[in-house]
């Protein structure tokens, strides 16, 4: 006999156990469902008809899911930006613009990657093709090693809060409550400030660093500087005003209102296509190009589908056992408030990263915290949002799906688990050695949980650019009878006996 109590934290072990053994996540995740709705119906907490919310969520929530379409095609315009020679020709005239600076390389690979990211939004593109083209030259001008694959490694990832990201639409989908839910626009916009900020202490880290140990970062000798005045500029911009253009594409019509991000999407996708063709004399194989990159997107929407409905299957039978309520009062119940529940969701997640990919994360824990977070975060924001509520509730979802993003950045970086890492390792020449790779990807994992913490005191760094409704306003109506004012002669002349009504608008706060 098991108590209803006890099923939440059971499917929370068992999924666990599932995972070691070595089943995918997505098939963990429809196991654990299945096997702990025999367990329940059993013991009579549901019945079977209630296992029919599982095929409805799926039809339902997953496959017509219009937002859900916007990952292939940024999936996509990912996948052919990351071979079209982009990224080649801004880090090299990046390298020229900032070569004369102690610290120059690093300063152009944290530019460039935070471009990059706001046109590719895949962690590996970047990684890789940064790497391959800027770490041997780093190497040869004498640059720490574990600065060099540090910097690159945290550039790359980057593009997991840099808009438009991928994460950031996941998010946006599993935070749906009653309450309040986060769009994918409002999304964007409140990770414009984490990202500037971010890309800010990555150059003052480089910076500081350059001042205090100015020989592990050199900068370029005068004969590598072949390019000067207009010529540098030039190549400059004709790398910068094609992705300022695709942005805009992407980013704008979404920020604007003008498309929907499935749209904005599309039209990424089609940009890239152009892009791709205009550069096509710098691609050895446009279609062969083009057919990598369906491939790649077929492989990666077929991932994240698999793992939404096992997701889905996991969270019905999850909340058939009231595993909601459980998640509720254990994180409402622990000491601090809305800080101590922020603390601990943001080392839960950190500790998860070890094992999981942020796909797995979003759709395992996030859709459980959503309904805690607006119930805990709401009125902090409140006033912020000029005391309405449902500004509030969505804001609050803003802030907290930012915040995890920043978070799940590390899941690339620290050991042993970091795929950022396994691709620097990938493609690294042999002389670098693992433990450089390791280690100095260790002071950027501290910077990454800094900026938790930034976003985490300061919710303005997501909310100042959300949109603020005026505060909700209610009608009251005051009755007063002016019994006075009667007359003898009452019962003919009813409208001077009428209640006066007098209407008070009254903002709710």
């Amino acid at each position: 006999m098991i108590s209803l109590e006890w099923m939440p934290p059971l499917m929370f072990g068992g999924l666990v156990i599932f995972m070691l053994i070595g089943f995918p996540v997505a098939f963990s995740l429809m196991a654990a469902g299945l096997f702990f709705s025999l367990i329940a119906m059993s013991e009579g907490f549901f019945g079977i008809a209630f296992l029919q919310a599982i095929p409805q969520r799926i039809f339902g929530s997953v496959l017509a899911n219009d937002l859900l379409l916007a990952i292939p095609f940024f999936t996509f315009m990912g996948a052919i930006l990351e071979r079209c020679g982009l990224a080649e020709e801004m880090l090299d005239s990046m390298g020229q613009l900032f070569g004369r600076v102690r610290g120059g390389l690093g300063y152009s690979v944290i530019i460039v990657g935070f471009i990059l990211g706001a046109i590719t939004g895949t962690v590996a593109a970047q990684v890789i093709a940064m790497a391959m083209i800027s770490l041997p030259i780093m190497m040869r001008y004498g640059y720490n090693m574990r600065y060099a694959t540090g910097v690159l490694a945290a550039s790359g990832t980057i593009t997991q809060l840099v808009p438009p990201s991928l994460v950031l639409i996941v998010l946006a989908d599993q935070l749906k409550t009653q309450s309040g839910s986060a769009d994918v626009g409002s999304m964007y916009l409140g990770a414009w400030g984490p990202s500037l900020l971010q890309i800010a202490l990555f150059a003052l880290y480089t910076f500081f660093l350059a001042r205090i140990r100015p020989d592990d970062l050199p900068p370029a000798p005068e004969g590598e500087l072949t390019l000067k005045g207009w010529s540098l500029w030039k190549k400059c911009l004709m790398g910068i005003i094609p992705s300022a253009v695709l942005i805009f594409l992407v980013l704008g019509t979404i920020m604007t209102g003008i498309a929907t991000p499935t749209e904005s999407g599309a039209m990424g996708a089609m940009g890239a296509l152009l892009l791709a063709w205009i550069r096509r004399a710098n691609i050895p194989n446009l279609k062969g190009l083009i057919q990598e990159a369906y491939q790649n997107t077929m492989r990666i929407t077929a991932m994240v589908v698999f793992i939404l409905i096992g997701s889905t299957c996991f969270s019905v039978v999850f909340q058939g056992v009231d595993g909601g309520r459980w998640i509720e009062e254990l994180f409402s119940s622990l000491p601090g408030g809305w800080i101590g529940f922020l603390i601990v969701v943001n080392l839960f997640v950190f500790f998860l990263a070890f094992f999981l990919d942020f796909f797995e994360i979003a759709f395992i824990v996030v859709p459980l915290l959503a309904p805690v977070a607006v119930k805990l975060l709401s009125p902090v924001l409140l006033d912020s949002m000029n005391g309405n509520p449902q500004a509030a509730a969505s804001a609050a979802l803003v802030w907290f799906g930012v915040m995890l993003c920043v978070n799940m950045q590390t899941s690339f970086m620290h050991p042993p688990f970091g795929f950022a890492l396994f691709y620097l390792r990938g493609v690294a020449p042999k002389e670098v050695k693992s433990g450089d790779i390791y280690w100095g990807a260790l002071p950027w994992v501290g910077l990454q949980l800094m900026m938790v913490v930034l976003v985490m005191a300061f919710p303005a760094l997501v909310t100042t650019l959300l949109d603020k409704p005026a505060a909700i306003v209610q009608s009251q109506e005051f009755n007063f009878t002016g019994e006075e004012n009667k007359s003898d002669n009452s019962t003919s002349k009813v409208d001077e006996d009428a209640p006066v009504n007098f209407q008070l608008d009254k903002p709710v706060k």
